[in-house]
């Protein structure tokens, strides 16, 4: 059997983030696997989390104290939603302070979390924090179930959700960019789904699949791109993982994007990270040229247009949660 490169490039120690993720999600090893277990233990020691931890306050908090959306894509927020991305979780003592200094600042309405100003939710934001939450093991805490049911409360009754502020009825737009619902349940258990959580997840998930993931209003360039830390943008690949993890590998209304994802493996069957958020559509591109100092920072971890481990292991997930022929 040809050794597989790729593989073996995601499990190089010099990142136990990435080597942790590959091990449960692509090799399909349990969390008591002495090999899981030794390397989730140097991942707040080692590679990108220990980075990002040597950035935080002893307090809790990154960058700046109070505002934890601030600076944007440096701050508090979007340091914690990358943690959760890595594989970190609670157990890590300083995740666990900073989890909870972050949930304390954004109480949400009825008991949850990720309010957004007065307590009321934004979907952007509370769905980002509660998926974040569930990834690094709060998926037994109260204020997660309350959030869960929110987020179904306050849904479109076709089918997805919106970016904009609620009010107290469901908005009447909804868009593919506002995944973050989407993403919250592909991370909650479903043995803890209601059935109206379920009604809800069908309904969202035609919603995307209606427009092969892709198609709704002009062709806008970034979604075609692949981006990580993705923060609250939505691209493909964000979409592709979303509904492959709920269960919809099977669809053929993905073609379109699955197409897209083998079109960008590169010969050596790894993928670039194409563009690092905030990635402008031509229109905005000239207006941040126009004004640089307006433009938000990017969080780095790897080069665009050079091959991405996060990227490459995102893509063999969902190439992973389809069918064998479909995976070609």
């Amino acid at each position: 059997m040809a050794r597989d490169r790729v593989l073996d490039w995601l499990l190089e120690p010099s990142q136990p983030s990435i080597r942790y993720l590959t091990l449960t999600q692509l090799l399909g090893r349990r969390e008591a696997d002495p090999d899981v277990r030794a390397t989730r233990a140097k991942i707040a020691s080692k590679g990108w989390v220990a980075e990002i931890l040597s950035r935080r306050d002893p307090a809790g908090w990154w960058v700046r104290e109070g505002g934890w959306l601030e600076p944007r894509f440096l701050g508090t927020n979007w340091n914690l939603l990358a943690l959760a991305d890595l594989g970190a979780g609670r157990e890590i003592p300083e995740v666990g302070a900073s989890c909870e200094y972050w949930m304390g600042r954004s109480p949400l309405q009825g008991g949850g979390v990720g309010g957004f100003g007065k307590g009321k939710g934004h979907h952007c934001y509370t769905g980002n924090m509660v998926r974040a939450l569930l990834r690094m093991g709060y998926t037994e805490d109260p204020r997660i179930s309350r959030t869960m049911e929110w987020l179904v409360r306050t849904a479109h009754p076709r089918g997805g959700w919106t970016c904009r502020w609620n009010k107290d009825s469901p908005a009447p737009s909804r868009t593919l960019d506002a995944w973050e619902g989407l993403g919250a349940f592909a991370a909650y258990p479903r043995s803890k789904w209601t059935p109206e959580m379920t009604a809800c997840v069908e309904r969202g998930a035609e919603f995307y699949l209606e427009r092969e993931l892709h198609r709704q209003g002009d062709r806008y360039e970034p979604w075609y791109r692949f981006h990580w830390p993705t923060h609250y943008y939505y691209d493909l690949l964000v979409g592709l993982d979303c509904l492959t993890a709920l269960g919809y590998g099977q669809d053929p209304r993905l073609g379109f994007a699955l197409e897209l994802l083998r079109s960008k493996r590169r010969p050596d069957g790894r993928w670039n990270l194409d563009a690092a958020q905030p990635d402008p559509d031509p229109e905005s591109a000239a207006w941040y040229a126009a004004h640089p100092d307006r433009r938000p920072p990017s969080l780095e971890f790897e080069t665009p247009g050079r091959p991405s481990k996060m990227i490459t292991l995102r893509a063999r997930t969902v190439l992973s949660r389809i069918g064998p022929a479909a995976r070609a």
